[in-house]
């Protein structure tokens, strides 16, 4: 049982490493990338946005937030899948 929840956790880890990779290349690739129908950055969107969707939309109803030049909801959820992919082997064993 303790083998099972140990694959879990790192399957768990792997995929979240994997979303903040996306989100990190995300952020860089925005700043060089101007193209919307860039296939890369359309993948990265379509990978990364469902993570950040449900913040963005927390965020939407403080209205601090409105007209800032950060995308404040991005970084509150790669700072939140940073903070679980630690927290998973504890949480999990």
């Amino acid at each position: 049982m303790r083998t099972l929840l140990y694959v879990i956790a790192r399957c768990g880890q792997l995929a979240l490493a994997a979303a903040e990779l996306a989100m990190f290349l995300r952020a860089i690739l925005s700043w060089f990338v101007r193209d919307e129908e860039n296939p890369l950055m359309m993948f990265l969107v379509m990978v990364t946005e469902p993570f950040i969707l449900p913040i963005r939309a927390l965020c939407s109803r403080i209205r601090a937030f409105d007209g800032m030049l950060l995308d404040i909801p991005f970084f509150i959820t790669f700072l939140l899948l940073s903070l679980l992919n630690s927290l998973l082997p504890i949480l999990i064993l």
